[in-house]
């Protein structure tokens, strides 16, 4: 069985993001990109079904500028055995991705496509169940645990309740939480053994998906500077003080 691992390239998650100066969006000149956590996980679980033998083959796929190779290099260091990269320097949004990787899928055919159910920049959260969606297959979205059983995979949901298990019958959608797995530091001789793997270029056109934006963006502006709090010498006093500031 085929797994598709689909990652993407986003500002680390360790860096402030900076919005632009005529508020067009967030500013990523000489910041660190890295590949989404949520992807990372995806990558992970991937590697680790093939580990178990379940699987036979972790194809990487990204859709992003020529830069992506890099994030493509990683999943490829952590374990994959091949990267697909489908360059555009557009802002491609969810749905575009979704057919791109549903044309993807449709010529690979893979038993289980594993994403992260968002990713960290716009977070969305829709690409995942558009995919599914597209390709009429079963999704188990928000995985915490994935266990494949012969010809369905069963999975554990988190939902606002707690824990949902669900039983798919392959193939199907999995997008992952971050309690599903740790992901490995990829070793140097990985690293190193990545550069010759193969990894193949193609362009949204090749897919006959057309990437023209069906969203603008109007404004982006920094979180509102939080006011600093105010100290009280007793209960009388913050009584007082709730009701000046007409707290409720």
């Amino acid at each position: 069985m085929k797994i598709l691992v689909p990652v993407k390239r986003v500002i680390d998650y360790n860096v402030k993001p900076r919005v632009k100066a005529d508020g067009t969006g967030v500013d990523l000149a000489n910041v660190k990109m890295s590949m989404n956590p949520f992807d990372e996980i995806a990558v992970e679980e991937a590697i680790r079904l093939k580990e178990k033998g379940v699987a036979t083959e972790v194809i990487a796929v990204s859709v992003g500028p020529a830069k992506a190779q890099e994030t493509l290099r990683t999943a490829l260091a952590m374990g994959a055995d091949r990267a697909i990269l489908v360059q555009t320097d557009d802002e491609v949004e969810p749905l575009a991705v979704a057919k791109i990787l549903k044309a993807i899928a449709d010529e690979e055919q893979p038993g289980l496509v594993i994403l992260g159910k968002q990713a960290i920049d716009d977070d969305s959260n829709q690409t995942g169940q558009m995919l599914a969606a597209l390709l009429g297959r079963p999704q188990g979205t928000f995985a915490s645990e994935v266990t494949v059983e012969g010809d369905s995979v069963i999975v554990k949901r988190e939902v606002d309740g707690g824990l949902e298990t669900v039983k798919l019958a392959l193939p199907a959608i999995v997008t992952t939480d971050l309690r599903l797995n740790e992901p490995r530091y990829a070793s140097l001789p990985n690293i190193m053994k990545a550069k010759s793997k193969p990894l193949a270029t193609k362009a949204p056109a090749d897919y006959g998906v057309d990437t023209a934006p069906r969203v603008k963006t109007l404004k982006v502006s920094e979180p509102p500077v939080r006011v600093a709090g105010v100290k009280v010498a007793d209960v009388d006093a913050l009584v007082a003080k709730i009701k000046e500031l007409g707290i409720s």
